[in-house]
């Protein structure tokens, strides 16, 4: 975050692309709209962006009081899902005589084009509004100039041929872009695609996100892209399994399929004593947000698929690759990275997972409030990630 002096420095000057001072508290699409259009860097300066919050357009200090509301308000951004992917940044509180500023440091995203509502917001010097096609266009082709993400990177030797485009016309699409946007939308199938990073239009081909998420024969290119169910009848891998199954296939049908799956065969309604309430062997909600989180944080360039193994007394959910960037064992869970920041945008795009960076935390509450034990993490392993979830 800047200094103090630095602040100052910034508030003597005018409006750039870099720098948005405003003296309102409550105007959301305001703040969505310049945080997601400091993470675009449409000008490629690689520097972060600053919105200023009780500053007026010359600079002085309007004197607004800044609160624990508007600080937590403006730190929402991060994780709410407004703006996809979840933008960079750090948010500070700065005291003068005139009075107080939140300010919002936005880092530019490595993984561009950002979306706020599903519009992607741009700055051009003092111009602010909507990217167009050439715009849009241009962001994606910065990302792949350093796309660090499995991900985002080509999938060689795949071709659009490989992917179901209907169901990234009919199913995906209208989850991602807001209406406004798609009804006059008249790109090409390849510029849509790449636009929300499924394609790569320097290589001509489909991204690893796109073949995983819309792929009509994923493990024709990644072997390991499908998670492997096994019911055990007693509590070891040695004891007779009562059922098998792979899931495997695009994930934006098989992620609905898992849901459906765990809700119908995993989870069962228990009563301890006669006369008691029911309750659940495990609460759906943990099972589906752990499983998820092995689907998206996985690493993908292993042969290796998710287990999702059920025993008498638990369930286990191992998947390959370990704790990812500045996820490690002292902070976790806490902390998170994304290996995959892609298929965790079209994860929450799809309504599979609710905000980010709060699933493992959500799924350890859900244990609780259901009764089970506290789950027990794997995080010492540099191959993988495991969960071990008590009945």
């Amino acid at each position: 975050m800047i200094s103090k002096e630095e602040l100052n420095i910034l508030l003597s000057g005018m409006e750039t692309d870099r720098v948005e001072k405003t003296i309102s508290k409550t105007d959301s699409n305001k703040f969505g709209e310049t945080i997601c259009s400091f993470s675009n860097d449409m000008a490629a300066k690689g520097l972060p962006g600053y919105l200023i919050v009780g500053a007026n357009d010359d600079g002085s200090i309007a004197g607004i009081d800044i609160d624990e509301q508007i600080m937590q308000t403006l730190l929402n951004y991060r994780t709410d899902g407004r703006i996809i992917p979840p933008p960079t940044m750090i948010v500070e509180k700065f005291s003068f005589d005139e009075g107080d500023l939140a300010v919002v440091e936005v880092q530019p995203s490595q993984v561009p084009p950002v979306r706020f509502k599903g519009k992607v917001s741009i700055r051009i010097g003092p111009r602010k509004g909507v990217a167009n096609e050439a715009e849009e266009r241009i962001l994606s082709e910065k990302r792949s100039t350093f796309a660090r993400s499995f991900d985002t990177q080509p999938c060689f030797g795949s071709t659009l041929e490989d992917l179901s485009t209907d169901l990234f016309k009919l199913v995906y699409l209208p989850t991602a872009i807001d209406r406004d946007t798609l009804e006059a939308n008249g790109r090409a199938l390849k510029e849509q695609l790449a636009s929300l990073k499924f394609f790569d239009l320097k290589a001509n081909c489909p991204t690893n996100a796109g073949i995983l998420m819309f792929g009509i024969n994923p493990r024709f290119y990644l072997p390991g892209a499908y998670v492997q169910y096994v019911k055990f009848e007693g509590e070891d891998e040695v004891s007779d399994f009562v059922y098998e199954h792979s899931f495997e296939g695009d994930l934006t049908t098989q992620m609905k399929v898992m849901n459906d799956f765990i809700k119908a065969q995993i989870v069962k309604k228990v009563q301890h004593n006669l006369g008691e309430p029911y309750s659940y062997s495990y609460p759906s909600a943990a099972i589906q947000e752990l499983l998820y989180n092995a689907v998206i944080h996985r690493n993908y360039q292993s042969n290796a698929p998710v287990k999702f193994y059920e025993y008498s007394n638990r369930i286990e959910i191992i998947n390959p690759g370990g704790l990812y960037g500045d996820a490690r064992p002292e902070n976790f869970p806490d902390k998170n990275d994304y290996r995959n920041p892609t298929l965790a945008e079209a994860a929450k795009n799809l309504g599979f997972i609710n905000s980010f960076n709060v699933g493992v935390k959500r799924a350890i509450a859900s244990l609780e409030g259901n009764g089970n034990p506290a789950p027990k993490f794997i995080i010492d392993q540099i191959t993988s990630f495991g969960v071990i979830i008590y009945k």
